[in-house]
């Protein structure tokens, strides 16, 4: 009989990603801070739970996919929480992005009552959530990677264990490095193009093919010639990762220049309003800086 499975938080990303797993024939526990969206993931064949605790006490792996750490501390191991409903030996996994330091500390909290943990955060944004093609990142053991592989096979292509606790989500914030940059020099690329009088569309038409082209920029570059800012991962988020990624580089005593001026650039845009665009919106910056509007030409 296969395993009932539990969703803790129905978000832009929780929410499609739950949904996949209702439609591949789980029986799925649902619950979220607000009505709503457990009102919807019922009528996708969901039941509702009222509480973190509730859905874990009537599954046998649990999935978490919150805003941040405190969040994820407080729906694992607060009052109420996974740990109050877990028992001996079900799985808890744990699929936000947030700091390695909080993974670690909700393994240890969980094996002090033989539950089991993984962090899985993934990327690829709200498209490839609907789409069930996430990338994901895992941090655990072998046995319990094992164990959720089915799962992870539904809503992603792809899933690679990484090491143990946290090291899901230190390979996060190596992927959420490598998107921003590469996001910020495809808003620079364009803007030169723009200010120089070439269209910027023919710009990523001709150099896609090459070395400078890759998945970022197919994604985001039509978003930008288009103007197009809906959050498929909004800015907000990706702040919030490198304000982690940040964290534990202090922690390590590693120097991360580009992160850093990427730090600067998100939280400028935060602080300015744009937090809520998709993460494509890091071209406003740049254009500000520069006085120039990307857009056909």
């Amino acid at each position: 009989m296969a395993e009932k499975i539990g969703f803790i938080g129905l978000g832009i990303m929780g929410k499609p990603m739950a949904k996949n797993l209702i439609n591949a024939g789980y029986d799925v526990t649902v619950y979220d801070i607000f009505p709503e969206p457990i009102e919807e993931m019922v009528g996708a064949g969901a039941t509702a739970g009222n509480s973190s605790a509730d859905v874990a006490s009537k599954t046998d792996i649990v999935i978490t996919m919150v805003q941040d750490g405190p969040q994820a501390r407080q729906a694992i191991l607060g009052e109420g929480g996974v740990i109050d409903g877990a028992s001996e030996g079900d799985l808890v996994v744990d699929m936000s992005s947030i700091a390695p330091g909080v993974s670690q500390e909700l393994g240890s909290g969980l094996a002090g009552k033989n539950i089991n943990f993984l962090d899985a955060p993934v990327s690829g944004g709200e498209p490839f959530a609907i789409s069930g093609d996430l990338a994901i990142m895992v941090g655990g053991g072998a046995a319990d990677f094992e164990r959720a592989k089915p799962l992870f096979d539904v809503v992603g292509k792809s899933a690679v264990l990484c090491g143990a606790h946290g090291a899901g989500n230190v390979t996060k914030l190596a992927n959420q490095i490598v998107v921003g940059a590469n996001i910020h020099g495809l808003a620079e690329a364009l803007v030169l193009a723009t200010a120089a009088g070439v269209n910027p569309q023919t710009v990523f038409e001709a150099i896609q093919g090459g070395l400078a082209g890759s998945n970022v920029m197919n994604a985001k570059a039509p978003m930008m010639v288009s103007r197009n800012f809906e959050p498929g991962f909004r800015i907000e988020l990706h702040y919030k990762d490198i304000n982690n990624a940040m964290e534990t580089a202090r922690a390590l005593n590693v120097p991360l220049q580009v992160t850093a001026n990427l730090q600067q650039v998100l939280t400028s845009l935060v602080v300015g309003g744009d937090g809520r665009n998709d993460h494509a919106g890091i071209l406003r910056y740049v254009e500000q800086l520069a006085g120039v509007e990307v857009k056909e030409l």
